[in-house]
């Protein structure tokens, strides 16, 4: 079966190999060193702890980001943007991010959300209004999708659009919270529930913050990112022309999913570049603080923080950079799982290195006067907003599971042939293969081999144990996910290297880090392949039954 998805793909034995052979990793070019050249100029006079203090971002400051097209980075050049290729774009991102990442959110939030639903599925009409003050940076856009009582569940949003009598307007009513840029939005992306007989059919809507009903509350106090702006939005009979609806009635959800596609991303740059800040800091700290008459970056458990640091860094480089290179050619290609994958491993190593370079720098780590505190504050939410890493630990699987459930509703409808394809399933075979020159490499395939093998072995096995009650068993859809997630950094890496190889570039260093990164895959491998609950896992009920009695 093809599930028009790489990794989904790979699951069922077969790979894109001309999507890995012509991946060449994107080296930084004039055009982006010119445009982040200018943001550190402009930027140099407000540093991070001076907005933090403010709470906002001044007005002068706006008015000098908007001279340099830095609310149009990816926008296309006919409506006035940048026309920054997404790869491009997302190594801007990585580099302002490290800067400051509550500065960089403002952009991040216009440009990879907010207005990104402009760019995919808005008409020319609806490009020509919009994208062109946003790329000026007069109408900056904000992502309406999180409500009170609703995140993750999106398909079940509470918020209604009702067709107007005469047909021209849609009646919006609901509300919105914890949205990013909302007090400087001129510009929402709002979804809506459409027929409340059928959740998840959704519109979704161009909304002018300044039009009657909509309400904008008060910043929030947050525990970082507090020059940006998160609030809640209240929708209250508003009049929605027909003509700002985006895209169909009905594919309000669809829209939804593919701007996150692109929000995922987005975020996996920007853990790239807090890893590779945290990195310098850690380099220097480690060269500059001596204990026991030596530098500290002499021992052991210093230089494994940075290692892992590095290595980390380099696999979400290469696995956002892969994925990109996707949607680069398809803008709309279904890579649900690849960025799942990139925000996840991006925001949870990205944690453990900022939380790290705070321990290489010691007592004076902990003070507000240096960097670390608020880095580690403000990059808390990355792995609670666009989806949690909770869901997103077992997001991979449930998506695959959905799938195949369709396939064999519409293809094996009777209790056997169900049974009949499920049991097939455990002996399917991989039908490509990768080899290399180099030894490491082709270890590194076989072992991104076995994991797709497993996955597959996993999904149909738990469907024949668990039935529907699959979808409950966390521990073992976040396992599948380890696997899944460590074969994509594999494959990603692997193509990485070959581009750089092919180009004629020095690919020692790739080699030692691809060798780390294999080992630990292989260590995830022998812990996640397993069908049943692990001793810990099992013992985990006992014990959960008193807390939650």
């Amino acid at each position: 079966m093809n599930f028009e998805s790489f990794l989904g793909n790979i699951y069922f034995g077969s790979m894109d190999m001309e999507r890995f052979h012509s991946f060449q990793d994107l080296e930084e070019d004039e055009i982006t060193r010119e445009v982040i050249g200018k943001y550190l100029e402009v930027t140099k006079k407000y540093p991070p702890s001076y907005l933090e203090q403010q709470g906002t971002i001044p007005a002068e400051l706006l008015e000098e980001l908007k001279k340099i097209g830095y609310f149009g980075l990816n926008i296309p050049e006919k409506y006035g943007g940048v026309g920054l290729s997404l790869r491009q774009y997302l190594q801007v991102v990585a580099e302002i991010a490290g800067k400051d990442l509550a500065l960089a959110l403002i952009s991040l939030a216009h440009l990879s959300i907010g207005c990104k639903g402009i760019v995919l599925f808005g008409n020319e009409a609806q490009k020509e209004k919009y994208l062109v003050p946003a790329a000026s940076g007069e109408m900056i856009f904000s992502y309406a999708l999180t409500e009170p009582k609703i995140g993750s569940d999106a398909k079940h949003i509470e918020s209604k659009a009702v067709l107007s009598e005469d047909g021209k307007y849609y009646i919006l009513n609901g509300q919105k919270t914890y949205i990013t840029n909302a007090n400087y939005a001129g510009g929402l992306t709002v979804f809506a529930q459409l027929d409340s007989e059928k959740p998840g059919f959704m519109g979704s809507f161009i909304v002018e913050t300044t039009w009657d009903g909509v309400k904008i509350g008060k910043d929030m106090p947050k525990m970082g990112l507090k020059a940006s702006s998160t609030a809640a939005i209240q929708f209250k009979d508003v009049r929605v022309p027909v003509e700002n609806l985006l895209s169909q009635p009905g594919e309000g959800f669809k829209v939804a999913m593919s701007i996150l596609n692109y929000g995922r991303l987005a975020l996996g740059a920007g853990s790239v570049g807090a890893m590779n800040q945290s990195m310098r800091d850690m380099e220097k700290q480690s060269a500059r603080r001596r204990q026991f008459g030596v530098e500290i970056n002499s021992f052991e458990l210093i230089q494994e923080k940075m290692v892992q640091a590095k290595v980390d860094s380099y696999v979400a480089s290469a696995m956002t950079a892969f994925t990109a290179g996707m949607l680069e050619d398809h803008p709309q290609a279904r890579i649900a799982i690849e960025s799942s994958h990139c925000k996840l491993f991006g925001t949870t190593r990205a944690w453990d290195t900022l939380y790290n370079a705070l321990q290489v720098a010691g007592g004076s780590g902990y003070l507000a006067t240096q960097p670390y505190e608020k880095r580690l504050r403000d990059f808390r939410v990355t792995t609670i907003f666009e989806g949690t890493t909770e869901i997103h630990s077992i997001y991979p699987p449930l998506f695959v599971l959905r799938n195949l459930n369709k396939h064999m509703k519409a293809v094996h409808p009777s209790s056997t042939s169900k049974l009949v394809f499920l049991l097939k399933g455990l002996f399917g075979k991989a039908d490509w293969k990768l080899r290399f020159h180099q030894r490491v490499m082709n270890r590194a395939a076989r072992l991104a081999k076995a994991n797709g093998r497993s996955v597959r072995w996993l999904l149909h096995a738990g469907l024949l144990i668990y039935g529907k009650n699959i979808q409950n068993e966390q521990f073992f859809l976040r396992r599948i996910t380890n696997l899944s997630l460590h074969l994509y950094g594999l494959v990603a890496v692997l193509a990485k290297i070959d581009g750089a190889k092919k180009m004629g570039r020095d690919i020692s260093e790739d080699l030692r880090i691809l060798s780390y990164f294999l080992e630990v895959a292989r260590q995830s491998r022998k812990r996640d392949k397993r069908l049943f609950r692990s001793r810990k896992e099992a013992l985990h009920k006992n014990v959960a039954k008193s807390i939650i009695s």
